[in-house]
């Protein structure tokens, strides 16, 4: 009898060892996060339909365009600025928002009535980085404001003319010789747990809203005294990196084109922190959100080359900006 009991007890164990052995032998997905997001905004399926940085990127309205359109009640005005300097003064209609709430806001807004969306900080820069991100998600009438609210009024112009004042810090560093870009490796590699590009696209964007803009900017002088530490990224055509030139070791990507899998987005390293630079600061703020979005560690030069070699600029016609770009426009507290 109790021999009978143990082979029983034998046959037991035996058959959950085999079930056990089964399961685990079944193959489990393992799917590439980035690359299957990356192919996902890339795609007609994406929320906007269509690449964005290789197409629409940057996104950006004049204060003359916002000033006509308000008049007409056809944009809605989001003020991305701390609660104080929105008391302080802004544009009439405007409404005051913080970054890491933007799209939850938006998501609550009808804006069939409006024609535009427009994204209102400091300099154009942050709002460049909420704008980028709105427009990813499908929102395709966001835009900021270029120059942000200095060049609304004279009043808060003051980021903008410190950094021209001071715009020619670096200008004999600049060099016009070439460095070759990074091999192609591997993306970042994202846990999000999720198997979707829509799924894994609002995981890394919840989080990037989260981190808000100050991990995604970084200054000239921490740049030029640390170049080693970056992977430094020429956001410009290739006949501007030669000339004006560019800062030494910086690598030439050209808007519009080097952003994709098929091209040079590869080349970007995942174990160093990524700093993209462009004139102004506005459009690198725009793919620094992106590429954060992607799970690199990227950082938008502030104020890009307007505060390294302006007088170089203004010779080339570049983009620059001045007192002309001041509107004089009224404003509410």
């Amino acid at each position: 009898m109790i021999t009978k009991k143990y082979w029983l007890l034998s046959v037991l164990i035996l058959a959950i060892f085999t079930l056990s052995c089964e399961k685990d032998d079944d193959p489990v997905e393992i799917i590439n996060e980035a690359e299957v997001l990356v192919e996902y905004l890339e795609s007609t399926d994406s929320p906007l339909m269509k690449d964005y940085v290789s197409s629409d990127m940057p996104s950006i309205m004049g204060a003359v365009e916002v000033k006509t359109l308000n008049t007409t009640g056809q944009v809605y005005i989001l003020d991305i600025r701390p609660a104080a300097d929105f008391a302080t003064g802004h544009i009439e209609n405007a409404v005051n928002v913080t970054l890491g709430n933007i799209l939850t806001h938006i998501e609550g807004v009808d804006l069939s009535p409006y024609t535009k969306v427009a994204i209102v900080c400091y300099s154009g820069q942050t709002a460049g980085f909420a704008a980028s991100i709105l427009r990813i998600m499908g929102y395709d009438k966001a835009y900021s404001m270029k120059w942000g609210m200095c060049s609304w009024n004279e009043t808060f112009v003051e980021g903008w003319n410190t950094t021209v004042s001071n715009g020619n810090a670096y200008a004999t560093q600049f060099v016009s010789t070439a460095t070759e870009k990074g091999v192609k490796g591997d993306l970042p590699t994202l846990s999000t747990g999720a198997t979707t590009g829509e799924a894994i696209l609002e995981a890394r964007i919840s989080s990037v809203l989260a981190a808000d803009y100050t991990p995604a900017k970084i200054s000239n002088t921490e740049v030029f005294n640390n170049k080693d530490n970056y992977y430094i990224i020429n956001y410009w055509p290739a006949d501007h990196y030669a000339d004006p030139g560019h800062i030494p070791g910086a690598m030439q990507y050209t808007p519009k084109e080097s952003m994709k899998m098929a091209t040079d987005l590869t080349t970007l390293p995942t174990d160093k922190t990524i700093v993209v630079y462009c004139y102004t600061g506005q459009t690198s703020s725009f793919l620094a959100a992106y590429l954060r979005i992607l799970g690199y560690d990227a950082k938008s030069l502030l104020y890009g080359t307007n505060g390294m070699i302006y007088d170089k600029m203004v010779a080339k016609e570049l983009t620059t900006f001045s007192e002309s770009q001041i509107m004089g426009y009224d404003y509410v507290q």
